[in-house]
């Protein structure tokens, strides 16, 4: 298993010092995935490998300038990967990486978790705003 170390194991570094960089990362990636644009740019590029202009039709209400942002954000992150064909006109294609696919899976999740007890979280928030 190259390149998967567990937490007491990284050669050189103690134990809680790695623990505190993975949970900094962690965080780092949380905040990308947690921007308005990202999760939708997730969503439409799923399964498929879209090209910029499709990405930009599926995600409505985005500006081509966010799109590029999240769509860079998404990739240094390593949830994205951005191929670039040498053709004319340039066409680029994005694509979800295991961990981009691994990240969707978790927010389809959500969504399915969100949909099984929408009741419950309605419920509590009305009696909370009426306390």
């Amino acid at each position: 298993m190259s390149g998967v170390h567990r937490v007491d194991e990284v050669e050189g570094l103690p134990a809680a010092t790695h623990l505190a960089r993975v949970e900094a990362v962690a965080r780092e990636v949380f905040a990308v995935v947690g921007t308005k644009w990202a999760l939708p740019v997730i969503e439409a590029i799923g399964a498929d490998a879209p090209r910029f202009g499709e990405l930009h039709r599926q995600v409505t209400g985005i500006s081509h300038r966010l799109l590029t942002v999240t769509l860079r954000q998404l990739e240094r992150q390593g949830l994205v990967h951005r191929t670039a064909h040498p053709t004319l006109p340039p066409r680029t294609e994005y694509r979800l990486t295991t961990a981009g696919r691994d990240v969707h899976d978790t927010i389809n999740g959500f969504c399915r978790w969100s949909r099984r007890h929408l009741d419950e979280v309605l419920a509590a928030r009305r009696r909370f705003d009426r306390a």
